[in-house]
């Protein structure tokens, strides 16, 4: 559908009877504005109107780039600028259901690949291509900061988590036919993507603390620094009531005696004292000549 242009030049975005309907762009004017309102300059509020649009058309539409531009008083050029450099932004209709499997490395090390390699060939799509239903848009995705559940799959942002070829190829297949999918963490199940384009677009679903949001091997770190009392350097040692002191240099060291190495060689590890410790900051990267 195109859009008017005033004869006066400028850009007024869709207007009721062009582009988005009167009812249509009423609403979304009214959602635009709560959005604005969250930012102390309009044009701030570009990346969860884009979310907006994209909630309303399942892609970021040329009438959507439009209104963006005339709400915000930024020319079309802009929003597609920003439109067509973040990934999450499709330019083209999407499926129901994005389909993003993690290969970076972690997860392509733990099978990623494979699991990509599988779903392709099951969906018959390659990356960021839809199947014919429109069901599903399969994409290759980078890290997902879920490395302690490699390898991972994520539907419409939502984590599946140590997936494998056959657990992936029948999640989709539930997918398809219009099942409940529960995710591994998170919300108890996967909304479409339209739904999730409007919660990222800062409006609740009300499902953020339906599920679980950390699992057992996202805390493992912190459950091992506890037990062994580990802390950070600089830091004072908790008292973990488990013999646990600290000697006169301030390490902190497992030894209720507080006795150090005899050899004379400085303490490593966990038992260095924080004067031995070298200081954290950024290399000196001075040339040798310089010095």
């Amino acid at each position: 559908m195109s859009i008017d242009t005033q004869p006066t030049g400028g850009w007024p975005g869709p207007r009721p009877g062009s582009g988005y309907d009167s009812v249509t762009f009423a609403r979304l004017e009214a959602d635009a504005r709560a959005i604005i309102a969250r930012y102390p300059q309009a044009r701030s509020a570009l990346l969860p109107m884009l979310h907006l649009v994209q909630a309303e058309d399942g892609f970021v539409s040329r009438d959507g780039i439009g209104f963006c531009a005339h709400m915000l008083s930024i020319t079309p050029a802009e929003v597609s600028a920003v439109a067509t450099f973040y990934t999450q932004y499709k330019r083209r209709p999407n499926g129901r259901y994005t389909v993003g499997v993690c290969t970076n490395t972690l997860c392509a090390i733990m099978g990623g690949d494979e699991i990509f390699d599988e779903l392709s060939d099951h969906l018959g799509v390659g990356h960021d291509e839809t199947t014919e239903d429109g069901a599903i848009t399969l994409e290759r995705v980078e890290c997902n900061a879920a490395c302690d559940y490699a390898p991972v799959v994520m539907v419409n942002w939502e984590f599946f988590d140590n997936q494998t070829p056959a657990s992936a190829t029948a999640m989709v297949d539930d997918l398809r036919l219009g099942k409940d999918v529960a995710p591994s963490r998170g919300a108890l199940s996967v909304c479409d993507f339209k739904a999730m384009s409007r919660v990222l677009a800062g409006f609740t679903d009300g499902r953020a603390d339906e599920g679980v949001g950390a699992g057992a091997p996202t805390v493992a770190g912190t459950v091992l620094a506890r037990e062994h009392g580990w802390v950070a350097p600089g830091t004072e040692q908790p008292d973990q009531g488990d013999g646990a002191t600290e000697d006169t240099s301030g390490a902190a060291t497992g030894d209720a005696s507080g006795a150090q190495p005899t050899d004379g060689a400085p303490s490593t590890g966990a038992e260095q004292s924080s004067a031995e410790r070298p200081p954290v900051g950024p290399a000196d990267t001075t040339p040798e000549a310089e010095r």
